[in-house]
């Protein structure tokens, strides 16, 4: 049974498969589809179509079917190798162990936010970014927004997610009030705050993470493998609460045919979220 583990502990043998095998699909031109199908599907709540990956309740088994379409492939390259996972409320600064040259590589240079150090840097001539909503083709990264100091979510802030014994609520968007899935993606419905939880990490990251195409930085699957835990932290609190909504909404509804349901098949796979509730058949965490 695979074992996703917490970066901070990963042997350097470990970092080093991961990171090989991360560029060898970059290599092969298969990291730059799957960046492309997060751009396509990342549909915000004033698109009238079907809405997945964000924003939405299947928010967390479109990005649990995504990431292991993802260690799958890296697998195919070297079976060894899972997805670590990044808990921003323990590695909380630039100097992280994740940031380091023999893994990640740090944040941006001043000005044009440039990724300098580590294996993705764009001088090394490994990681060309060609999927993406701006320009430049190097890795970006603005760690901790020095300019404008912002702060990792707290463990606190993650418990009062894991409170919430209801999934998810209407409207079923990122102005939901209620829910798990809202308090942790991080749309600050009814906040003062601007950011939170997952949203906040990628604000905190900076650089190309914070736009539709945020997969270019490798940081991506270990923010979504912590999530991914998360998801499960929140199930084993509440076995009594399942995904919700659990059956298509009705044609009035304003989101009927934008979200999906239980047991509706997710894009591009067409695997409902019910058949992604345990993971345990795939990984387990360590």
């Amino acid at each position: 049974m695979p074992v996703r583990k917490n970066q901070r502990d990963l042997t350097a043998a470990e970092k080093r498969r991961f990171v090989d095998a991360v560029l060898e699909l970059k290599r092969r031109g298969a990291y730059d589809e799957f960046v492309r199908m997060h751009g396509e599907f990342y549909v915000t709540d004033g698109e009238l179509r079907p809405r997945a990956a964000h924003m939405t309740p299947s928010f967390f088994p479109w990005h649990r079917r995504y990431l292991l379409e993802f260690e799958r492939a890296l697998q195919r390259i070297d079976e060894r190798v899972t997805v670590p996972y990044w808990d921003w409320t323990l590695d909380t600064s630039p100097t992280s162990s994740l940031w380091a040259d023999d893994f990640l590589g740090g944040t941006g240079r001043t000005g044009d936010r440039q990724v300098t150090t580590g294996p993705f840097a764009y001088g090394n001539g490994n990681w060309t970014v060609n999927s993406r909503v701006v320009d430049g083709r190097y890795l970006t990264r603005d760690l901790g927004r020095p300019s404008d100091p912002l702060t990792l979510p707290t463990k606190e802030d993650v418990e009062r997610a894991l409170a919430d014994p209801e999934y998810d609520a209407p409207p079923w968007d990122s102005t939901a009030r209620r829910g798990f899935r809202n308090a942790l993606e991080g749309w600050a419905a009814g906040s003062p705050e601007r950011w939170r939880t997952h949203n906040r990490v990628h604000r905190w990251v900076g650089g190309l993470m914070l736009g539709a195409t945020s997969p270019n930085d490798p940081v991506f699957w270990l923010h979504h493998s912590f999530v991914d835990l998360l998801w499960e932290r929140w199930r084993r609190t509440h076995p009594e609460s399942g995904y919700l909504p659990a059956a298509k909404l009705p044609r009035g509804d304003r989101q009927h045919n934008r979200v999906f349901a239980l047991d509706e098949p997710l894009p591009p796979w067409d695997v409902a979220p019910a058949e992604l509730l345990d993971h345990t058949r795939w990984y387990r965490y360590g």
